[in-house]
This record gives C-alpha cells, structure tokens and sequence, in this order.
C-alpha cells in the first residue's frame, strides 16, 4: 500500500460553498449564489466568537507603558482578553481583572504605581483601562487577546480554521444555506452542524491540569 505523505489538505471559500449547496441538494449556478453563501459564511465566523473559546485565535500581544496614561486603546479585532501581565525589571505582575462597576468605584483614578488591576471596555474599538495608572513609560504589558476569525472576501481564500475544524464549518454552512434554499432539510442540518462542532470544540481545549483546592480559613471546628 502507497500512502501520500502529504497533509497539506485545505478547502477554499469556493469549494466550503459548493459542498454546503451539495449537502443542501442543490447546485451553484449564479454570482449571486456566491455572494449570498459568502456573507452567510462569515455571518457563521462572527457566530463562532459567541459561542466560546477558539484556541488558535489567541494572540499574545504588547504594548509599553506611558506614565500618566492608563487608557489604551486596543485593535478592534479583539474580542477579549484572556490574562494580562505587566513586566518591571525583568518581573510579570498578573493583573487582577475587575467589572465595570468596581472600575468605576475605585476613589483615585489619577493615582500612580504599577498597575494591579484591569478592566475591559468591550466598545466596538475595545478600550483597555488599567491602574493604578502607570507610573513610568518603560514597564511592558503582555496580554493573551481573544481574537476575531478572519473573514472571506473572496473565493479563492482559504479560511484561518484549522484542519479539525474543516467538517464543522461545512456543516455550519449547509445549515446556514439551507435557512435561505432548502428549509426541508434545515433540521437534518442543524442537527449535523451541532453534532461537529460540538465534537471539535471538545477537542479544541487547553489539557493543562485543572486543581480545585479548598480554603480553610474560615474553617472551625466545634
């Protein structure tokens, strides 16, 4: 037996669109059949941001410090921010992620010291808060940033998915499809759909060891 050796496997919008028709029963025959089927496909990729973690969106990004200045403003394809440190004299400091209404609550804005605390301003142009306000225009904060998916703008573009993710995204848009051109097969879709990507979020996850440790300090015994 003779095996490729190749993995090297990837669909592009065109071939994600025709398979979803195909599953749909249908065939592409029109420019606006494309069309259509593009803007539900990245309809589906903004969809994707609400239902939870995507690992390889994640991007650990940078930024310096200026002192008197604890209000920046961060890319507007971050979706949010996972954890966030800030580094003085070789050291990371986590910060502590506080709401709004703490945000909102702490007394002195204006004081200064290494920032121990953030807040997120999920804007449309996100807006990052931190305090206290920096001190010094030399300290440099590494965040883990949630990031949005790249969109399809044309149909020779292949898709910032990864390869395990490939059938989940052809069954999304099938059902996507099938909303507009085959609601008698819309309920076999959706329920394809959910099945794949609920199996390649499972697989999708971080395998580090999670350990819940119990606190006794308020722990007495009669």
């Amino acid at each position: 037996m003779t095996i490729s050796g190749s993995t090297d496997f990837e669909l592009d919008v065109a071939d994600y669109i025709e398979e979803a028709f195909e599953r749909c029963g249908l065939e592409v025959r029109t420019g606006y059949d494309l069309k259509t089927a593009k803007r539900s496909l990245n309809l589906m990729l903004a969809e994707w941001a609400n239902r939870g973690l995507n690992q390889w969106t994640i991007q650990q990004r940078t930024f310096t410090t200026t002192q008197g200045d604890a209000d920046i403003a961060l890319d507007a394809d971050v979706i949010d921010i996972l954890s966030l440190v800030v580094q003085r004299n070789d050291t990371d400091f986590a910060l502590d992620r506080v709401s709004r209404d703490e945000f909102l609550n702490i007394p002195n804005k204006t004081t200064q010291g290494r920032p121990t605390q953030f807040f997120l301003d999920r804007q449309i142009t996100p807006n990052l808060k931190i305090w206290p306000t920096p001190d010094n225009s030399t300290d440099i904060v590494t965040y883990n940033a949630l990031t949005r998916i790249q969109d399809a703008d044309t149909q020779t573009n292949t898709l910032e998915v990864p390869f395990r993710f490939y059938p989940c995204l052809a069954a999304g848009l099938a059902y996507y499809i099938s909303l507009k051109r085959a609601p008698n097969r819309t309920q076999l879709l959706k329920a394809v759909y959910e099945e794949e990507f609920e199996r390649a979020m499972t697989e999708d996850r971080d395998r580090a060891s999670f350990n819940v440790v119990p606190q006794y300090e308020y722990f007495r015994t009669s």
